[in-house]
């Protein structure tokens, strides 16, 4: 046991804890006045509902003992025997019980990240139903595939330092199965739905990126050379992504807009995150930029295929994702980090197609099920608030409130 490690740890968890009311505010500012509050609680009754989840399910599916590669067994069903004592296969210098809060932050802003997508429009039950159901079908066995003791991508050698597959690859594809099967908001295409507090959406922004810093940092685990190579690399990767979506976008629109910065703010830093702790500072400002340069086109191209993608979640977080995990097999150096792999550039082609492999399976895999998901609750309770009320906005005909008088 390691004093100073668990403090780091139980720091990073808070960090990204914070994370979750930073989204709310970074999505609550770029939709309508009359549905900020109804996206906001979106993001923010997450952590509640997933917290149950993962002590009674989500922690043992995703970190329990092994059946078959596939999932956890439910022997920690309700944190039994998860203690002060450590677990080796994970984190052997810190209390389990740190461990599993820890990543409980990343369970509860995964399933908060896909509300991007249908902003404006669901209904506030069968949401909470789909992101139940998603964290339980989804997260938890792609967590267990890729980050638990036995997971068969893990077996394979699939590298995701701290959620390029696992947070944003799975929540870009229920994103996108969310926004074809919801259709698009009334009046898309024809009408403008300007951002109504940008300011809110930049401070949002900000708290995402103080929140990162733990994120990825602390997806090492201990308080170490590889927790300070993820520190650096996340803001490098950030500040590149920002600066580049910046510079096409003067360069496309003429003018450089405080949404753009704080949109490529954020696919840097997706972008950076599967390869935060295994790449060194030069390929972390070249991720960043090619994450500036593919989730801006990939923003752009939302049109071209019809889809309302109502606050950019396939392209930022979905093609963020799918990037930094193949740039993992490019960039990745065992020089940098020795329990890691070597990446097409240090010699090591096959680590590429391992890669692949992991966003084939993780992307295929959560967009089938959210697929599924959303067309039985569909069928069910029905997802899309009536034509009158998503006119009314969310706030009044979901919750009863109006965030501004």
């Amino acid at each position: 046991m390691n004093n100073a490690d668990t403090a780091f740890i139980m720091v990073s968890a808070a960090l990204v804890l914070l994370m979750t009311p930073g989204l709310a505010l970074f999505y609550g500012g770029m939709v309508r006045r009359k549905n900020v509050l109804g996206t906001i609680m979106q993001s923010f009754i997450l952590i509640a509902l997933i917290t149950f989840e993962w002590v009674y399910l989500g922690y043992t599916m995703s970190f329990g003992p092994d059946m078959g590669g596939l999932l956890g067994d439910l022997s920690w069903f309700g944190l039994s025997g998860v203690g002060i004592e450590p677990n080796p296969d994970y984190a052997p210098t810190i209390p389990q019980i740190v461990f599993m809060i820890y990543q409980c932050m990343f369970a509860v802003i995964t399933p908060a990240l896909i509300t991007g997508a249908f902003a404006e429009r669901m209904r506030f039950g069968p949401f909470l139903v789909f992101s139940l159901l998603w964290a339980i079908l989804v997260y938890n066995p792609v967590c267990h595939w890729i980050w638990g003791a036995g997971g068969w991508l893990k077996a394979k050698g699939v590298l995701d330092f701290a959620g390029g597959l696992v947070v944003h690859l799975t929540c870009g594809a229920a994103a996108l199965a969310a926004a074809i099967i919801l259709g698009p908001r009334k009046g898309y295409g024809r009408e403008n739905f300007f951002p109504h507090n940008l300011p809110m959406t930049l401070l949002g922004t900000g708290l995402l990126w103080f929140g990162w810093f733990g994120f990825n940092g602390g997806s090492a685990l201990a308080a170490d050379g590889i927790a300070g190579t993820a520190f650096v690399a996340t803001h490098l990767g950030g500040m590149a992504g920002m600066a580049m979506w910046v510079l096409i976008e003067w360069f496309h629109t003429g003018k450089p807009t405080t949404l753009g910065a704080a949109s490529g703010a954020i696919a840097g830093l997706a972008t950076i995150t599967p390869a935060a702790g295994f790449v060194g500072p030069n390929s972390a400002i070249l991720i960043g930029l090619l994450a500036g340069i593919v989730c801006y086109l990939g923003v752009m191209a939302k049109s071209r295929f019809g889809y309302d993608d109502s606050l950019d979640v396939v392209g930022i977080h979905g093609l963020g994702g799918l990037l930094g995990t193949l740039c993992v097999g490019i960039f990745a150096s065992k020089a940098v980090n020795p329990g890691g792999a070597d990446g097409l550039l240090s010699g090591n082609v096959a680590q590429l197609g391992i890669q692949f492999l992991g966003v084939l399976a993780v992307g295929a895999y959560a967009f089938v099920i959210s697929w599924i998901l959303l067309k039985v609750i569909d069928a069910v309770m029905g997802l899309r608030v009536s034509e009158e009320d998503e006119v009314m906005g969310l706030d009044i005909s979901e919750h009863s409130e109006r965030a501004y008088e």
